[in-house]
This record gives structure tokens, C-alpha cells and sequence, in this order.
């Protein structure tokens, strides 16, 4: 295993902090280790169709990537007995994108379909988030409809999306990126600036070959390293399916 794993790569931007308030709201996924609003996968069952063409059933993915994800994702995967439910991701921000990646592989190796939509569980109709959580904590499955527009797409949903065989963005969606990366590592926080460039250079190359290998065009990703000053870089729906984003 690579040294560089125990760093991660969180994806800097201005809403992370008014988002990580209202996810502290339930509590963490994972226990007293994981970091509040960290993802949770639920099955969500829709009308026919729901989720596609002869598709009503879904594995929801929603909230921030955390360096424990990746159990959860294996373990909800496990429970479908050989089903290959399409997995909706709504990441939020705050998340680590190395982690993104390695579920980003999980999804492929496992044959699995990924699109990016919100979703939102019947139940939930008037309960507050903490009551909305322990509703789906149990994995569900819950009666449930995608919201297939509004959802921002940021690089650690990019890099999730990218390990479905089949990828979806509905329109109305948005992809946007940004070359500000916060380099941290949980267990040393403090790391030098100039190690914090170097791993930058290592894991922006990296994410360059991952999304290669996954059949996406680079280019998505030298777009935005390209721009200076962690400026926000929209992908516009029109160039979503030349860089191989979308695959339908």
C-alpha cells in the first residue's frame, strides 16, 4: 500500500462550512471516529422506472466521502445477493478525494452502474434530518423518488461517478470543479508546505490516470488544474458526453 494513502485530499470549497453545521445535526455514520454528515448508502425503492428503464430499486448514496466510506459501500454491495443495484450519488463537500477514487474502483470492479441525483425518502416528509437519518441507518430498502436535477457534481463525485459502468447526469445537474485542494493527512495534521506541494503534483497526476483508466477524457481534470487561484471551472452539459463523463 502506497505511503501517500493515509493523506487525503479534500476538496476546498466556500459552502463547506455552512455544510458541515447542518450535517452535525445527526449524528455520524460510523461511530464516535467518523466525522458528522460522513455517507451513508441506503436501498431506496421507486416506481417502475424510477431509476431507468426497468429499473425501481437503487443504492442512495448521500454525504460527504470520509476515509472509512469505502467499508460501508462494500458492505451495503454485499447485501444485494448478486443484485447489481445502479448506485446515486449526491456527495457533499468536505469530502476526501482519494477515498472518492478507491469507491470510484469499487463500483467498476463490482459491475456497477452510477448516476447523480438526489433522493428523497417518503418518510422523511416533515422529520427533521436526526429523524430522517435513523430512518435510513438501517440501509432501507425505503419507498423513495430521485430528484434528478439541482445537484452540483464536484471533483469527489467525479471521481465516484467515474467507476460506473454506466454514468448518468441528468440534465439540470451541474458539474463544477475547482483547482483548490486542501492536502491534510488525519493522523500527522501538520504537514509542510512544501510536502503539501509535492503531493498535490503526485495525487492531481494520480486522479489524471484513474479517470484515464475509467474512460474518461483528462482533460475534464487539466481544465481544471489550469486554473489559478482555486477559481470554480463549470463543465457545461454540452461537453459532458465528448469527455466520456456520461456514457448515455
Amino acid at each position: 500500500m502506497s505511503r501517500y494513502f493515509t493523506h487525503g485530499i479534500v476538496l476546498g470549497i466556500a459552502l463547506a462550512a455552512a455544510t458541515v453545521v447542518q450535517a452535525q445535526t445527526r449524528p455520524p455514520v460510523g461511530g464516535v471516529n467518523s466525522a458528522p454528515g460522513a455517507m451513508i448508502f441506503y436501498v431506496a425503492h421507486g416506481a417502475p422506472d424510477a431509476c431507468g428503464p426497468g429499473c425501481s430499486d437503487w443504492i442512495a448514496a448521500e454525504g460527504a466521502v470520509q476515509w472509512d466510506t469505502y467499508k460501508r459501500l462494500l458492505a451495503i454491495l454485499d447485501r444485494q445477493n448478486g443484485r447489481k443495484l445502479p448506485v446515486v450519488i449526491n456527495v457533499k463537500p468536505g469530502s476526501d478525494l482519494t477515498v472518492a477514487a478507491s469507491l470510484g474502483r469499487i463500483l467498476r470492479g463490482r459491475g456497477i452502474d452510477a448516476a447523480v441525483a438526489a433522493t428523497e425518502v417518503e418518510a422523511c416528509g416533515g422529520k427533521s434530518e436526526e429523524e430522517c437519518f435513523a430512518l435510513k441507518r438501517p440501509g432501507g430498502p425505503l419507498d423513495a423518488k430521485e430528484k434528478l436535477s439541482s445537484v452540483a457534481c464536484e471533483l469527489a463525485c467525479v471521481l465516484m461517478l467515474a467507476g460506473g459502468v454506466h454514468r448518468i447526469v441528468p440534465p439540470g445537474n451541474r458539474v463544477v470543479l475547482t483547482a483548490k485542494m486542501q492536502i491534510y493527512d488525519r493522523l500527522a495534521p501538520n504537514v509542510s508546505a512544501e510536502h503539501r506541494e509535492s503531493l498535490t503534483s503526485i495525487f492531481t497526476e494520480q486522479f489524471r490516470r484513474y479517470l484515464g483508466e475509467m474512460g474518461i477524457d483528462h482533460e475534464l481534470l487539466d481544465v481544471t488544474v489550469s486554473k489559478a487561484g482555486g477559481r470554480y471551472v463549470e463543465i457545461p452539459a454540452s461537453e459532458w458526453s465528448r469527455l466520456h463523463l456520461v456514457t448515455q
